[in-house]
């Protein structure tokens, strides 16, 4: 492999390994603040407990999710220079908003949802913990405007003299249709992630320990995982849809790599299972619902729906000689494997609330086998749901503008890239290590100690003195 398709795999590791905390990191700070809402309008010690439980995992995940961003941005000038000095005017402004206003708001308020259990008025410090929700929220939507305006270019214009594409138009990057259904699917994916991941530890709980006081707080954490995941895999199906049309609006040869569709076709048929020639050219044998891609791809049973032959020639004479097919196994299968695990998933939370309807606890060693790989499901329909997004997208980096093999690093050579990526997988090898060993470890103990903190005392002198005190 030369300096670009290593420069490829590096990118698709650092960012499909950073991606299985972000989702946890969105999906979770919502839950937790949602938690403490409950406690502090009922009082209900179980929702304290599980506010405090949770919290150390979020806390965990939290921190992971910023150092493997990082590296994230590093690689754009490391190995994507020419990229980066193409894309720096317009990917600049809503990376440079991403960092002032929302990666500073969550971590800021995390700081003091820590800090202030004891020396905050419980309305005041339960306001910092969806101060940091909104802060992942508003996060997310800036990265994902960075990332479709590389599928769809709005808001610019290509300036000859310089080579680069300059901003013309924040707002039109930030409306960007793309933008505006990547952000609910996107959403949605991470409570569908972060339901899953409540629903498990409170399974593992339930079922190893049934006769432990803390059934009562895990019974409903279990619920609210489960319906969360549940509606999360609705939404995703919905807002997957929209994205869909969306996509073949903007990105037609996605759509027909996706289904391995090779001719353009009216009434086009959705392919469950495509077999094609070794190289990619043609249909061998296929499994198809009729009608079912061309309301997928439009929402008309009857529309034409192009393929990829055709989407070939047309992009060649369009813009020159060369290939503009993605890698047609790595489209179909991530597309459906990205279904196929979602739906899993929501299938283990529809068992898991049958097992506990009308007062039940969960008793199936089966059940207790599934929550130990629930939370990879989303997890994995996620990362699929990423590797579909971008190497659909190729041969392009920017969708018509620039190719991805122009947006390489001259400079870099193959003995470099090869050096940096082994680095980073050793390092995240070892992080992996220690994430899920302090995320068992914190499961394992169970729910802390059920005591609320102490509101603080504004007319003692000695308060003002006390340090502040680390709550986990």
């Amino acid at each position: 492999m030369d300096a670009l398709d290593l420069a490829r795999w590096q990118f698709g590791v650092t960012t499909v390994y950073h991606f299985l905390f972000v989702p946890i990191t969105i999906g979770l700070s919502f839950l937790v603040a949602t938690m403490q809402t409950v406690w502090v309008r009922t009082g209900d010690e179980r929702w304290l407990r599980l506010t405090r439980f949770y919290g150390k995992l979020l806390l965990i995940n939290f921190a992971m999710g910023v150092v493997t961003g990082i590296v994230q941005e590093f690689q754009f000038g490391m190995n994507w220079s020419d990229y980066s000095r193409f894309v720096g005017d317009i990917f600049g402004a809503p990376l440079a908003v991403e960092a002032l206003l929302a990666f500073f708001l969550e971590s800021t308020f995390l700081g003091l949802w820590i800090f202030g259990w004891d020396r905050l008025p419980r309305r005041i410090h339960l306001a910092t913990i969806w101060a940091v929700s909104i802060g992942t929220i508003l996060s997310a939507y800036f990265i994902l405007a960075a990332n479709s305006w590389m599928q769809n270019p709005v808001g610019y214009r290509f300036n000859p003299d310089t080579g680069r594409a300059e901003l013309t138009d924040f707002l039109a990057v930030l409306t960007n249709k793309v933008t505006l259904v990547t952000f609910p699917h996107t959403l949605a994916g991470c409570f569908m992630t972060a339901g899953a991941l409540v629903l498990a530890v409170a399974l593992w709980h339930l079922i190893r320990r049934p006769g432990s006081d803390q059934v009562g707080a895990f019974r409903v954490a279990a619920k609210l995982g489960a319906w969360v995941t549940l509606v999360g895999t609705v939404a995703t199906l919905i807002t997957g849809d929209i994205q869909g049309k969306i996509m073949t609006q903007v990105q037609p040869m996605k759509m027909a790599a996706a289904e391995g569709l090779y001719d353009s076709e009216q009434s086009a048929a959705f392919s469950v299972l495509t077999i094609g020639s070794l190289d990619g050219s043609r249909e061998v044998y296929a499994l198809k619902i009729p009608g079912l891609l061309s309301w997928l791809a439009s929402g008309d049973f009857n529309a034409e729906v192009q393929g990829i032959n055709d989407l070939q020639a047309q992009y060649s004479a369009q813009y020159g000689a060369g290939s503009y097919t993605p890698v047609i196994p790595v489209t179909y299968w991530s597309f459906r494997l990205m279904i196929g695990f979602g739906i899993l998933a929501a299938l283990a939370a529809l068992w898991a609330l049958w097992t506990m309807r009308r007062g039940r606890t969960p008793t199936s060693r089966w059940l207790l086998r599934t929550g130990l790989v629930l939370p990879l499901l989303p997890l994995a329909a996620n990362a699929f749901g990423w590797i579909f997004t971008e190497m659909g997208r190729q041969p392009w980096i920017v969708f018509g503008e620039m190719l991805t093999r122009d947006g390489v690093s001259r400079t870099v050579s193959t003995g470099e890239v090869v050096t940096s990526l082994a680095g980073f997988t050793l390092l995240y090898g070892v992080l992996a290590v220690i994430e899920v060993g302090l995320l068992l470890r914190f499961i394992k103990a169970g729910l802390p100690d059920a005591a609320p903190p102490s509101p603080p005392d504004t007319g003692s002198d000695a308060d003002e003195d006390r340090p502040l005190a680390f709550a986990y």
